[in-house]
């Protein structure tokens, strides 16, 4: 009847317009053969290239990452792995914010890194022998009723390349002959299950000391990324400077570090995001000398600095900045101070961002660069590392990736190599009860960019967010909907501020 209707509809457009009837003929006869189309699109739980063909191409598990990528990183695992061993991975876990409530899902980075599978409930086990084994949780009626389809072991098959599969109800009786033919066990400690750990064969080789934490390998793998995360990374991060970019504009009328929050969160999901990299730390005054001050809570007076750390997710990759500004549009005197002591030390720690350097040579520079500022200010009264770290206990920076602090397991000496990529982020903290000069009491100043180690030298991905005096004062001051800048007398300044 639908149909019928349509096509109705069609011929009487084509007498009530006057329109030829060989203009609209093609699109009669498109609507005649779809009306009969009779295409099945399997949910799996997850978006493909069939259900969602305006994010993945054809052979994408994840956007811009194929099905031929997610099984080479599975060979260069197998290359890692002792011979005989055998790898096992969990997914993660749901966490419960109520009895009936879940919190929102997030997938286990290694898990994710190895299979592309993006839901609870499985595990993933690799060896030499069997290639990649998926366990995949059984379909319950009554949970696919209340919150969908999920991939079963078609899926494993067919979508996300495992060599084998088998329900989740069968692990006890496949596992444990799989775990007996090796010699080592690596697992994910983070997602361990009880309930293959009670096997006797893990616990006999656990007993043995041959049951060993596998993120000593995956995190050496995630490492450096390829061309195609590099290309998520870059667009989480154009992401996040965009969304950050707006936050900016609306702190001068609503400087309340609640609506900053939610405007962040907002425009980060309109671009695109699928969640929060973590937290958004939104710290207005002397909030900002909380390193990971979370309440949110709090109006920001006028003459008071705000200090946005955020980041969020697309695809599984991240994005981490930080950024500093006055919201009343001018920084005071002792504020700006130090700001250029932050951003100086920031723009030179970004210079040796290149192979060959090390964060923690990068680290070992910005301490120097900061002590001798700090100095000069009259804020450090001696050139002890212990008063210092009451100003500024944080590293320079991290890796990041599918993870904020990413590869955890690598270590900062390492030297940086292409495709890796780090945080830049040197501050202050001066709690309000700081032994320091009155006027810089209550501040806390970031300025965090991301950082793509490249063959020669280095990429800022995060190069588009204004971080200078005269940008920002630029940005806040400008009347956006006339085209012009504006100045303000100090009581058109408390506008908005309380």
């Amino acid at each position: 009847m639908a149909t019928q209707s349509l096509r109705r509809g069609v011929m009487r457009s084509i007498v009530s317009r006057m329109v030829k009837p060989q203009v609209l003929y093609p699109l009669y006869k498109s609507i005649q053969c779809s009306s009969y189309a009779t295409q099945r699109i399997v949910d799996i739980g997850q978006p493909t290239s069939v259900s969602h063909p305006h994010l993945l191409a054809e052979g994408e598990i994840t956007p811009g990452i194929t099905s031929d990528e997610y099984i080479s990183r599975r060979k260069r695992l197998l290359e890692l792995l002792p011979e005989k061993s055998l790898a096992i991975i969990a997914s993660a876990p749901v966490k419960m914010m109520t009895d009936v409530v879940p919190y929102s899902f997030r997938q286990d980075a290694d898990y994710l890194y190895i299979t592309g599978c993006s839901q609870p409930g499985g595990v993933a086990v690799l060896s030499d022998e069997i290639g990649l084994c998926m366990f995949m949780p059984d379909p319950d009626p009554q949970d696919v009723l209340w919150q969908g389809s999920i991939a079963g072991m078609d899926a494993a098959l067919d979508y996300f390349k495992a060599d084998k599969a088998f329900s989740m109800s069968k692990m006890r009786e496949v596992l444990p002959g799989m775990i007996s033919h090796a010699t080592k066990v690596y697992h994910n400690v983070k997602t361990a299950l009880p309930s293959y750990m009670a096997f006797e064969a893990f616990r006999e080789l656990d007993h043995n000391n041959k049951v060993k934490d596998i993120s000593y390998l995956t995190h050496e793998l995630r490492w450096v990324k390829s061309l195609s995360e590099v290309n998520l990374m870059r667009q989480s991060a154009s992401i996040a400077c965009q969304s950050l970019l707006q936050t900016m504009l609306l702190s001068r009328t609503s400087p309340e570090e609640s609506k900053l929050a939610a405007k962040v969160e907002y425009e980060c999901k309109m671009r695109g995001a699928q969640r929060m990299a973590f937290h958004p730390v939104v710290g207005g005054g002397a909030n900002a000398s909380v390193i990971h001050y979370s309440r949110n809570d709090q109006k920001i007076r006028a003459g008071e600095l705000v200090l946005m750390d955020i980041g969020c997710e697309f695809h599984g990759y991240l994005s981490d900045l930080t950024r500093t500004w006055p919201p009343c549009g001018s920084f005071s005197s002792a504020q700006e101070i130090l700001y250029d002591l932050i951003l100086e030390t920031n723009k030179e720690c970004v210079k040796l961002c290149k192979p060959g350097m090390s964060i923690q040579q990068i680290h070992n520079y910005s301490v120097q660069m900061l002590q001798r500022g700090l100095r000069k200010m009259g804020i450090l009264k001696d050139s002890s590392i212990s008063s210092y770290h009451k100003l500024n206990p944080t590293s320079i920076g991290h890796y990041l990736g599918m993870d904020v602090h990413d590869s955890s397991m690598v270590k900062n000496e390492r030297l940086l190599q292409p495709g890796v990529v780090i945080t830049i982020e040197p501050g202050v903290y001066i709690p309000s009860s700081c032994d320091v000069p009155e006027r810089y009491q209550g501040i806390g100043i970031r300025i965090e960019d991301e950082v793509l180690i490249t063959e020669t030298g280095h990429e800022v991905l995060t190069g588009s967010m204004p971080k200078e005096i005269a940008d920002i004062a630029g940005l806040l001051n400008f009347d956006w909907s006339r085209g012009t800048e504006v100045s303000y007398s100090p009581s058109q300044q408390q506008v908005g501020f309380h």
